[in-house]
C-alpha cells in the first residue's frame, strides 16, 4: 500500500511538472506562480540550493543515497519530466502561433506581460523615490536594449542559446517573472519552439538536438549558479531588485507590440524577418479582437497571481 502512495505522489508530481512546464512555455505566465499555487515552490527553492558542498561531500565519500536524498532528487526528477512534457505539449502551438498569427499572438503576450508587470509592481510594500528611479532606469534600459541589432536578429549559434538558457532559467526563482518572455526578449523564443516542433513531428535532426542541449546545459548552469546570486540579492535588496524588473518588463514590451508593419514581407522564415511597430490606421475587427485578446490575458495573469497569493498566505513557509 505504501508503495502504491509513493507512485501516485510521484504521478502527482508529474502532473504539477506539466502545469509549471505549460506556463513557462507562455510569455508574461510564471512557472514559478504556478509553482506557488500547487504548494511546492519553497520545496522547488530549496530542493535546487541543496546542490551545494553538502551535496559534493556526499558524493566524494560515496554515500550517493545521502546525497541524493540531501536534494530531494525524486521530487525533481518527476517534477522535470513533467515541465518538459507540458513544455513540448504547448512549444508547437505557440510555434505556429508566432509564424500565423503574430497579430493575436503579440497581443495576447502584451496583456500577460502587463500584468506581470503590475504584480511586480505590488510585491514592493512602499514606493519612494528611489524606487521609482530604478524602475525608470530599468524600463529605459530594456526599451533600448530590445532594440539592439543582437537581440533584434541574433547570431545563429548554439553558444548564443546556452547563454539565453542561464539567464531564463533563473526566472523559475522568481513568481511574477516568465522564462519564456526572457527568452522572446533575446530572441531565442522560436528558435526553441521550432526545436520542440520538430521533436513532436519527428522531424528532428542533429542540429535539433545540439540547440535543445545547449539550450538544457545553458539551464543548468543557470539553476545552479546564478540562481543562488539572485537569492541573495532579493534577500539584500528585494525592493530595488523588484523594482528594476518592473521597468525592465515594462520597457520590453516595445518587443512585443501587437501592432507592427512587416519590413521584409519577401522573407518567409519568422526569425529572419524584420518589423517596425506602428500605431492601427484605423480600430477595425481585427484591432479590436487584438485589443479584447490583450485585456482577457491582462485579466487571466492578475487571476492566476491572486490565487497564488492566496495559497502563499493560507500556506505556512517551511522555509
Amino acid at each position: 500500500m505504501a508503495i502504491w502512495a509513493i507512485i501516485l505522489d510521484l504521478l502527482i508530481n508529474v502532473g504539477r511538472g506539466f502545469l509549471m512546464g505549460g506556463a513557462d512555455i507562455i510569455p508574461g505566465v510564471s512557472g514559478g506562480t504556478v509553482a506557488l499555487i500547487l504548494g511546492i515552490y519553497e520545496r522547488l527553492v530549496n530542493a535546487i540550493s541543496h546542490f551545494d558542498l553538502t551535496f559534493l561531500t556526499h558524493l566524494r565519500k560515496g554515500e550517493l543515497i545521502a546525497a541524493l536524498r540531501h536534494i530531494d532528487v525524486l521530487f525533481l526528477i518527476t517534477l522535470l519530466l513533467g515541465i518538459g512534457i507540458g513544455a513540448f505539449g504547448l512549444g508547437g502551438l505557440m510555434h505556429y502561433l508566432l509564424e500565423e498569427q503574430l497579430q493575436y499572438t503579440f497581443g495576447a503576450f502584451f496583456g500577460l506581460i502587463l500584468a506581470s508587470s503590475w504584480h511586480v509592481a505590488h510585491i514592493i510594500d512602499r514606493w519612494n523615490a528611489k524606487l521609482v528611479a530604478c524602475m525608470v532606469v530599468g524600463a529605459a534600459g530594456a526599451f533600448f536594449l530590445v532594440a539592439l541589432p543582437v537581440f533584434e536578429n541574433p547570431p545563429d549559434s548554439n553558444w548564443y542559446i546556452l547563454a539565453c538558457g542561464c539567464v531564463a532559467i533563473c526566472a523559475m526563482i522568481l513568481p511574477g517573472i516568465s522564462g519564456a518572455f526572457i527568452l522572446l526578449i533575446l530572441g531565442a523564443y522560436f528558435d526553441l519552439t521550432g526545436a520542440m516542433e520538430e521533436v513532436k513531428n519527428g522531424s528532428a535532426n542533429g542540429d535539433t538536438w545540439l540547440t535543445l542541449g545547449a539550450f538544457g546545459l545553458g539551464a543548468t548552469i543557470g539553476i545552479l549558479s546564478f540562481s543562488k546570486f539572485l537569492k541573495w540579492l532579493l534577500a539584500r535588496f528585494e525592493s530595488a531588485t523588484m523594482a528594476v524588473l518592473c521597468g525592465f518588463m515594462l520597457g520590453s514590451l516595445r518587443k512585443i507590440w501587437p501592432f507592427k508593419f512587416d519590413l521584409t514581407p519577401e522573407v518567409t522564415k519568422f526569425k529572419l524577418k524584420e518589423f517596425r511597430n506602428e500605431w492601427p490606421d484605423a480600430f477595425t475587427g481585427d484591432v479590436w479582437a487584438t485589443i479584447g485578446l490583450a485585456v482577457a490575458a491582462f485579466a487571466f495573469v492578475l487571476l492566476l497571481e491572486r490565487f497564488g497569493t492566496t495559497k502563499t498566505h493560507s500556506t505556512p513557509n517551511d522555509a
